[in-house]
């Protein structure tokens, strides 16, 4: 299995836009300037984030596009699936005809990884990804606001007996 520039450019946009998440709709022009990718590109692919109802588009002055739903609530596999990205290693796109119309020696092989493969990234959510890249970035202060409010709720759950 290969990822391709269009499941790569799908994510690293996708963090772009996450990285925002909350504020004012993004400019897809704007995405491009900071990730180097073409803007031309980035319409295709953001076209298919939209019907895979990702992200959402707003018209007009001080339009682009939001994230849909939360950051958690969106996996790696979810984008890239939404870009048309095959996770597949098997050499027959998982129809079982790889050797003259019959399943090849190797095809439960490849069927197993592409399983595997599926899990890992349905198992990153985007929400891990913005915080990882916020981290690399010195934006610490987020992330810590964010475990000190869940610690907070769960010693105040503690206290109250609900933990």
């Amino acid at each position: 299995m290969r990822l391709t520039t269009k499941g790569r450019f799908a994510v690293t946009a996708m963090i772009d836009l996450g990285l925002r998440y909350g504020g004012q709709p993004v400019a897809l022009a704007e995405i491009s300037t900071r990730q180097r990718i073409s803007l031309s590109y980035l319409e295709q692919l953001f076209g298919k984030l939209r019907r895979h109802r990702l992200v959402d588009s707003v018209r007009g002055p001080g339009g682009g596009y939001k994230l849909s739903r939360p950051l958690d609530q969106m996996s790696v596999a979810d984008i890239i699936l939404a870009v048309d990205e095959p996770i597949d290693a098997t050499q027959c796109g998982g129809k079982e005809n790889c050797q003259d119309e019959h399943k090849c020696l190797t095809h439960d092989l490849w069927a197993n990884l592409n399983s595997h493969i599926y899990d890992y990234l349905r198992g990153i959510s985007l929400r891990q990804l913005v915080d990882a890249q916020r981290e690399r970035q010195g934006d610490t202060h987020v992330i810590r606001l964010r475990e000190r409010g869940q610690s907070l709720a769960r010693d105040l759950g503690a206290v109250a007996g609900l933990g």
